[in-house]
């Protein structure tokens, strides 16, 4: 069975809408965007430097569109019988399967784009990526560390993002590289996501996702609050919710779709290379390919 996984933040690139330059599709989805958005998001994905791409504001939208308009604009999109999104990229799973009309999508990135860059000013913080430690090392630490800092994404065995307050990431850092972590690398972003620091977001967030019509999904959406799938609205709704403050499950999401036998994925969008690193890790039974 086919898989369609959507990327997040992290994934964009200089020149990323170069591929749609000539499609009328397209075009009329990017006027609308940056009708919706109030800035052309078109020319900074066109020709903007790396550093106006690292924005928050910029980022989510950007990856978002490079993805749902890719899925809006293929060929041949493949029938998924499961659909999953990294973070921010939930939303773009939601489009491409009917769950949110595009400009709803549109609205709600920007919204949780501006909540997350609120709450980063509100509550600073960073994120760090550790590798070559057992999930519960991880935990134990960041447990033991004074101030607020946890484990954030469940990227694939063996990698893990903590994330909390800027002096206790740094500090657990140095007590995981003193438990034998290959590498414990803070990381250039602009806050503390998916951790508590992001609760003021998360508030923003609810009131925009309660007040925006969803519909049933064509195919169960696998969420990264706990992994599973889902196509009831209202669940949809409050696990995009609490995803802002919880820990992306990316290696429970796979694993769950792989055990309801899908076993053929496409990464849609962004450089076609993060969630694709990703699989490997996690199962080398199933392929990955980008969506070309």
């Amino acid at each position: 069975m086919t898989a369609l996984i959507f990327p997040g933040q992290g994934s964009q690139f200089v020149g990323m809408a170069e591929s749609f330059q000539n499609d009328e599709k397209a075009a009329q989805l990017f006027a609308e965007a940056n009708d919706i958005l109030g800035f052309d998001i078109l020319k900074i994905m066109l020709e903007g430097s790396e550093e106006q791409l690292k924005q928050t504001k910029v980022t989510q939208p950007a990856v978002f569109l490079h993805s749902v308009i890719s899925a809006m604009t293929h060929q041949d999109m493949p029938e998924a019988a499961g659909m999953a999104g990294h973070s921010l990229g939930e939303f773009s799973a939601l489009v491409a399967s009917g769950a949110l009309a595009f400009a709803d999508g549109v609205r709600l990135v920007s919204a949780r784009a501006q909540a997350m860059q609120e709450a980063c000013m509100e509550s600073p913080g960073t994120m760090a990526a550790i590798v070559g430690l057992e999930d519960e090392v991880v935990e134990r630490v960041c447990a033991s560390t004074e101030g607020t800092v946890v484990a954030a994404n469940y990227n694939c065995p063996g990698q893990l993002v903590i994330s909390g307050e800027i002096t206790a990431v740094e500090n657990a850092c140095e007590l995981l590289k003193e438990e034998g972590a290959k590498r414990a690398l803070v990381l250039q972003v602009g806050g503390a996501f998916h951790s508590p620091l992001m609760a003021s977001a998360e508030e923003r967030l609810a009131e925009a996702i309660q007040s925006t019509d969803f519909q049933q999904p064509s195919c169960p959406i696998y969420q990264n609050v706990d992994g599973k799938g889902y196509q009831e609205v209202n669940l949809i709704k409050q696990n995009l919710v609490k995803q802002l403050t919880s820990p992306v499950r990316w290696v429970s999401t796979i694993q769950s779709m792989i055990a309801t036998g899908m076993d053929d994925y496409y990464e849609v969008g962004g450089n076609g290379k993060v969630l694709r690193g990703m699989m490997r890790r996690i199962s080398r039974e199933v392929s990955c390919a980008p969506l070309t």
